[in-house]
């Protein structure tokens, strides 16, 4: 690892703090996100379905399903990411292979590249009895944020 290199498995402590975020976070309250695992890039977020995860076809909504990816991955690069950087979903491809139907999903990321100014990851998405819904990768930018783990 060279001086400018900003990839870095998270500690034990910064990955509690980072699990504490997700628990009191507003939007993954508000979805229903529940954060599973996370660490060694790596992570893997569940959702139990409600009413407004479907769609007016009873299939749960594709933005459902593209949030859970989202999610997954970026928990997986910031996993990675050394403490004094964060970041930003830059781009997200989703490709969905299957309607969503039961009671839960299960999003599970894992980072594939993490550099000083991009970062790539790649997720699937699941129903409770494991079938794919969807695979999707994603591109971060990775920046500067000084004081932030």
């Amino acid at each position: 690892m060279d001086g400018d290199d900003v990839s870095e498995e998270l500690d034990a402590r910064y990955l509690e703090e980072l699990k504490q975020r997700i628990l009191i976070s507003p939007f993954h309250q508000w979805a229903g996100m529940e954060l599973l695992t996370v660490g060694g890039g790596n992570a893997e977020v569940a959702m139990e379905l409600q009413p407004q995860h479907f769609n007016p076809q009873g299939i749960v909504h594709g933005g459902i399903i593209a949030a859970m990816a989202d999610t997954s991955i970026g928990l997986a690069l910031r996993s990675m990411l050394k403490p004094g950087f964060t970041h930003r979903t830059a781009q997200l491809n989703v490709h969905f292979v299957s309607k969503g139907e039961g009671n839960r999903i299960v999003g599970r990321g894992r980072s594939v590249h993490l550099g000083r100014r991009m970062g790539y990851g790649e997720a699937e998405v699941v129903d409770s009895t494991g079938g794919l819904l969807a695979k999707a990768s994603a591109t971060f930018i990775v920046l500067p944020a000084p004081g932030a783990f």
